[in-house]
């Protein structure tokens, strides 16, 4: 790592582009049904040439800090396919072989009728990534799919934190924590 990418540099980094590209001011409704002042489009930093760059190194340093060992990353399609990929490129970057996997929302009824995608995670352990959490929902039913599928779930962890009860909730019914990169008070968000 030269100077200007050092773990705080690249978080800084990370953070300024989230604030300046993904952060949109206005009344939305969320896919939990939940209605907020404010969207956080993480798509627009997870498939942004930069900031894509930054959430693979962000993440991998956030698990890597809180002492998560795993083997594959990914999460419910589609707020987690780009972070489970970044995660992925960044981790072979350092040395690491990382695989990625998708889970879809429900199994396939035809071809190989799987759920989760990608290399194997049976008996392997995984963390379960998402761009961002309000109620734990996507991030649930991915552990769920995974479990299915026999893959040894470490940890969830997220990009943002919209300090909404995902923590609490992903902690209680998965039983593995619960890491974020930023919360909703480093973006400025009340």
């Amino acid at each position: 790592m030269t100077a200007e990418t050092t773990p705080t540099a690249d978080r800084s980094r990370l953070l300024e582009l989230i604030r300046e590209l993904a952060v949109v001011h206005e009344r939305v409704t969320l896919s939990s049904g939940v209605e907020a002042d404010y969207y956080i489009d993480l798509r627009r930093i997870t498939l942004h040439h930069e900031a894509s760059v930054l959430v693979g190194r962000v993440m991998l340093q956030l698990l890597d800090d809180a002492g998560i060992a795993f083997e594959a990353a990914g999460g419910l399609t589609m707020g987690a396919d780009p972070v489970g990929t970044a995660v992925m490129h960044a981790a072979a970057r350092a040395g690491r072989p990382i695989d990625a996997f998708v889970v879809r929302k429900t199994q396939k009824t035809h071809g190989m009728a799987r759920q989760v995608e990608g290399p194997d995670v049976s008996g392997r352990p995984v963390v379960v990534l998402e761009d961002t959490s309000t109620t734990g929902g996507s991030a649930l039913t991915a552990v769920e799919g995974v479990r299915r599928a026999k893959g040894d779930v470490r940890a969830v962890a997220v990009i943002v934190d919209r300090d909404t009860g995902s923590k609490e909730r992903i902690e209680s019914e998965a039983g593995v924590p619960y890491l974020f990169a930023f919360g909703k008070d480093e973006l400025g968000l009340a």
